[in-house]
């Protein structure tokens, strides 16, 4: 929820008025979100806007859940360019592109597409996905560009974790440097691409853990998880070569994250109405 900064323009003048919304999922070209003001997905599930982790005084523009009370961040756009004030824009540009802006309207971060859309418009799903879409294509999944092909650290249900071999895109997992910087981490959990796709993970240039490759059920380098939870999927084809799990209790949510600061990769679980995240997995090591 918050307030959108909205502007439109006649010969010579520029205006700018704001508009109280709540509950506001997505932005037009029209308008852009600041520091302090938030999207909102339909449902109430995740948030977008600005936030400074632990004590640090770096803002960053990311998505968290939006009614946890500790706030659990799942994507960060500028992990690796921070702003060092509360000057941070988001909009969309004349060429349809997302852009964050700093102070001195410099570029922070940005986003492009092979794509141009007529009538550009970004929204915040309910899955945590950060989608740009043209309102006139009558394919709502049709996406110009989305959050979840560039992950920070963080897999969620329903994204794909691996490639897209069409696009030359490697989606992959970088930890955080620790709890108070999201920037990129020394761990890197990704797909690697063999006769037999497998997942490493690694620290630098290092092969801190390897899982082994998709034998059907699980990756055959980690222990059976006895599982009543996931629903897995494994794609290999020619366009792609993904993993992607999602859960067979829509109660709980999920999140796999590879950690910098115990050197895992983890896999927490939350029941809508719980206090904390319980831990389902870990690797290296034996499950939970």
């Amino acid at each position: 929820m918050g307030v959108l900064s909205s502007m439109f323009v006649i010969p010579n003048l520029l205006f700018f008025f704001f508009e109280t919304t709540y509950g506001v999922d997505s932005i037009s070209p029209s308008q852009s979100l600041t520091d302090g003001n938030t999207l909102v997905s339909k449902e109430g599930n995740f948030e977008l806007g600005f936030f400074s982790p632990g004590s640090s005084k770096n803002h960053y523009l990311g998505i968290w859940y939006k009614n946890i009370p500790v706030k659990t961040v799942v994507w960060v756009a500028n992990r690796d360019s921070p702003i060092d004030n509360s000057s941070g824009i988001l909009m969309i540009n004349s060429t349809g592109s997302l852009v964050l802006l700093s102070q001195n309207k410099s570029v922070v971060w940005s986003t492009s597409s092979l794509k141009q859309a007529q009538t550009p418009l970004l929204q915040l799903l309910d899955t945590g996905n950060l989608v740009l879409v043209d309102e006139k294509n009558g394919n709502s999944e049709d996406y110009l560009w989305q959050s979840f092909d560039y992950p920070a650290d963080t897999l969620l249900t329903g994204m794909k974790f691996g490639w897209d071999l069409k696009r030359g895109l490697n989606r992959r997992l970088i930890a955080w440097k620790n709890w108070d910087d999201p920037s990129s981490g020394d761990f890197i959990l990704e797909m690697t691409l063999h006769n037999y796709p497998d997942v490493y993970l690694w620290q630098g240039s290092v092969k801190y853990f390897r899982a082994g490759p998709w034998n059907g059920i699980g990756f055959s380098g980690t222990p059976e998880v006895k599982n009543n939870v996931f629903n897995f999927t494994f794609v290999y084809n020619q366009d792609e070569v993904y993993f992607m799990y999602t859960l067979k209790d829509k109660s709980l949510i999920s999140r796999a994250v590879p950690n910098q600061t115990n050197s895992l990769i983890q896999i927490f679980t939350r029941e809508e109405i719980a206090q904390s995240w319980k831990l389902f997995f870990a690797q290296p090591g034996d499950p939970l």
